[in-house]
């Protein structure tokens, strides 16, 4: 009796101008945990909403076969049905309704017409033991981190008796306790009989997790391995997903550093929500020209709000402190003053606070300096078309077009939207957040190769980075930030992993 749960067959999707999926075979076999690899616009996701039928059955072509059955799904209620449901990387939970709300949105526990509250909350409660979770069912989602929003939306998979999972970048957002949580999670499930999908970019997991692994490059399937029955390496996949070797993940600096750039002085931020509750307490840190300078904390050390409240007192209430360009005192209390003054800040989100998705690529690349492409308040068509295709050329962004949304543009081709558009600004010091989170291992190395050229311009670079390898390959110096604090301050020569964490989790004190 074959094992096979699931088999996609020669599956093809074309959107507008790109074809996604060019006959692409997967096979997975019943209760593992199968990865699903490929750099951004490899597939992966497309493939898996061909599957859960966000991509209805009529809008693509090939075979679907789900326990010897040819399956047509015609929405993803039907898929549900079935027992497939898919996890999104964004999530789909509506921050100001319940836990138990949320679970239950759609599926509502109903006695002719009526909701069952009793009910609801019994329900919850055991599905959210199931996952691990001991929080009260009628908690509000936004008053819970984004590790246990994750594991609501697995206790919501339960729900729905679930018998094929597929988890989207699951990890992608999460730290590296709750990422551990959710990988035991799943191991859990499997012994349970669970299949499983894992899409993520982080090669690691996936090799400590899963059975087997599918990857796919350029909307193709490139191999299928069994880690079960094969040796299989990092360097093995990562020739898989980018058809070639990538020996050194960092390029060699060349840029030489030069006098100090950009000084941040007794930094205070207190918590626009409450006052009482300092979110930087007297950060001092500096960056010097050709530099790279890289901000290592836990989840709430105040990362993002540091880059934040520098940038245009974009965040916090009651700032106190200093910002110092080349020697001299300048005024950032407002986003139009801190680009003026030369500072860019490129958000962790970047399709909340970095693009405008359902826009032009064109229009997003020039966005951030209007005033370099019009004429007494005038665009200058010709002007902006030219600006857009050097950026795109200098970034070497993946469009078919100028005027190609750039919500249908891979992850990693935003960001490098993203980065486009804040060059276009001329910036002198780049506060970078999380640059390269959810992008694959060939559209990082492309955004490392942008981040040394910049510096070899004389361009000072601030780096968040929750990846100690990527800090520690990439960062000239390193400050260690926790609970608002600054607690250390590190070359890259006397830095290692151990000793980021000893510093950012302040053991050293103990």
């Amino acid at each position: 009796m074959s094992r096979t749960i699931l088999k996609m067959a020669h599956i093809s999707k074309v959107f507008p101008g790109v074809k996604a999926l060019d006959g692409v075979d997967l096979e997975v076999e019943k209760g593992e945990i199968h990865a699903l690899i490929g750099e951004n616009g490899a597939g992966k996701s497309t493939l898996m909403k061909v599957l859960s039928g966000v991509h209805p059955f009529g809008t693509y072509e090939g075979d679907i076969f789900y326990k010897g059955e040819r399956c047509e799904f015609k929405d993803i209620n039907s898929s549900e049905a079935r027992g497939i449901v898919i996890i999104h990387q964004e999530l789909a939970l509506i921050p100001e309704m319940s836990i138990a709300e949320n679970i239950f949105l759609g599926n509502e526990q109903a006695t002719k017409g009526l909701i069952n509250w009793s009910d609801t909350i019994l329900k919850t409660t055991e599905l959210l033991k199931k996952v691990g979770l001991k929080i009260d069912p009628q908690m509000k989602i936004k008053q819970i981190g984004i590790g246990q929003q994750q594991l609501v939306e697995i206790a919501k998979a339960l729900s729905k008796n679930v018998q094929l999972l597929i988890l989207d970048e699951p990890t992608a957002s999460l730290n590296e306790e709750d990422s551990a949580n959710l990988l035991r999670l799943l191991r859990e499930f499997k012994q349970l009989g669970m299949t499983s999908i894992l899409i993520s970019h982080k090669l690691k997991e996936l090799l400590s997790i899963s059975d087997s692994l599918t990857i796919l490059r350029d909307g193709q399937t490139v191999q299928s391995l069994s880690l079960k029955r094969e040796n299989i390496s990092e360097a093995m996949i990562i020739k898989g997903m980018v058809g070639r070797e990538l020996d050194q993940l960092y390029p060699e600096k060349q840029a030489e550093i030069g006098e100090t750039a950009l000084e941040i002085k007794n930094w205070s931020v207190d918590d626009p929500d409450n006052p009482e509750r300092k979110r930087l307490d007297r950060v001092n840190l500096t960056v010097r020209k050709g530099e790279v300078i890289g901000i290592a904390g836990l989840m709430g050390a105040g990362r993002t709000e540091l880059a934040m409240s520098i940038f245009g007192r974009s965040y916090g209430r009651n700032i106190r402190g200093d910002v110092y360009k080349n020697g001299k005192l300048i005024d950032v209390s407002t986003v139009d003053k801190a680009i003026s003054n030369g500072l860019a800040y490129v958000s962790e989100d970047r399709k909340e606070f970095g693009l405008i998705l359902m826009d032009s690529v064109k229009n997003n690349l020039t966005l951030a300096n209007l005033k370099a492409i019009s004429h007494y308040g005038v665009l200058n068509l010709n002007k902006e078309v030219e600006v857009t295709k050097r950026l795109i050329k200098k970034m070497n962004i993946k469009t078919p077009n100028l005027g190609q949304k750039t919500e249908h543009l891979s992850g990693g081709n935003q960001q490098k939207v993203v980065l486009g558009k804040w060059l276009h600004a001329e910036p002198d010091v780049l506060i970078l957040d999380e640059p390269t989170r959810g992008i694959d291992v060939g559209a990082k190395f492309e955004i490392y190769k942008i981040i040394r050229s910049l510096t070899e311009q004389g361009k000072s670079i601030l780096l968040i980075s929750s990846e100690l390898p990527e800090i520690l390959g990439l960062c000239d110096r390193i400050y260690t930030l926790n609970e608002g604090r600054i607690t250390g301050e590190l070359v890259r020569q006397d830095a290692d992993q151990e000793k980021l964490m000893m510093y950012m989790t302040e053991s050293w004190r103990s």
